[in-house]
């Protein structure tokens, strides 16, 4: 299993009228957690696409347990529990600034040959960093 923590604050065009996160950007937090641990790994998303590889997202969960209001600081928890294939799961913890968990998401992307459209495995380089999460 893969672990990474992320932090953010939450920025006033974030919000809706009444200074709550507006539900449609949790989608964006998801992308930043996921962006940040593969960078974290030594991977970026421009290197996998130099590499040929896209990762569409095929699925996204969210649950709401509370609201993170303007300014709030927040950390990102993202995880990879299972060694990914085609398919990689990324699910997102997301704490307020006083270490509650207000926010619980998950997505699954597909790994897809760039010049072909078609799904395809993780590049071998991808496969090697994640390897000692998974033995």
């Amino acid at each position: 299993m893969y672990t990474s923590e992320t932090h953010i604050r939450v920025r006033y065009g974030e919000t809706d009228q009444m200074g709550y996160v507006y539900y449609g950007n949790y989608a964006m937090y998801y992308e930043v957690g996921r962006v940040e641990s593969l960078r974290r790994l030594g991977l970026t998303y421009r290197e996998l696409e130099e590499m040929g590889v896209m990762m569409p997202v095929l699925e996204n969960k969210s649950k709401f347990l509370s609201a993170a209001l303007y300014d709030d600081h927040l950390k990102i928890v993202t995880t990879i529990r299972e060694k990914p294939g085609v398919r990689i799961r990324f699910e997102y913890d997301i704490f307020n600034g006083e270490g509650i968990l207000i926010h619980q998401g998950e997505t699954m992307l597909a790994f897809v040959d760039k010049n072909s459209g078609r799904p395809c495995r993780p590049p071998e380089v991808f496969q090697k960093v994640l390897k000692p999460y998974f033995e």
